[in-house]
């Protein structure tokens, strides 16, 4: 069996230890496509393309509410009255802003993934967290990378 095969049955080990689904079927998937030999093609292309097909997913969901009718203009015109909705209008902004910085990193960095997901699977297993993916952890992470350069003479 060889190196990576070995590193994906552990992550699938670890997602089942703690209960992580979406890693589960993330790995089973992957070894599905590897197995059946259409890993030379589809691989790349999932890579390449897989972070924005997610976004786009996550995207449609969002949109969902608007869609069927539970939420309105009506609706947003109240919530604007609220100061909460306005702490969440910014949060929301300041959230997306850092998920964009975090898919370049992805994508230039790839490697980031493998801490990004150990530290999910960790705060999900040991501290009770809730995976909210690798795009906001990486632009999270992005930004502190940011501010430590800011702050080092020497950089990262």
């Amino acid at each position: 069996m060889n190196q990576p095969i070995m590193f994906m049955l552990l992550l699938l080990a670890v997602g089942y230890f703690a209960k992580n689904q979406t890693l589960m079927i993330a790995v089973a998937v992957l070894l599905l496509i590897y197995y059946s030999g259409t890993g030379n093609s589809v691989l790349p292309f999932i890579q390449s393309k897989g972070i924005q097909i997610g976004v786009t997913i996550i995207t449609i969901a969002v949109l969902v509410p608007i869609i069927t009718g539970e939420i309105g203009l009506k609706d947003l015109q109240a919530a604007m009255g609220s100061s909460y909705a306005w702490i969440a209008l910014g949060a929301g902004i300041f959230v997306a802003v850092i998920a964009a910085n975090g898919i370049h990193l992805l994508q230039n960095d790839p490697h980031i993934t493998v801490a990004l997901v150990a530290g999910t699977i960790l705060a999900v297993a040991v501290f009770g967290g809730v995976a909210v993916g690798p795009v906001i952890g990486a632009g999270i992470a992005y930004l502190a990378m940011k501010i430590v350069e800011f702050f080092s003479p020497l950089g990262g």
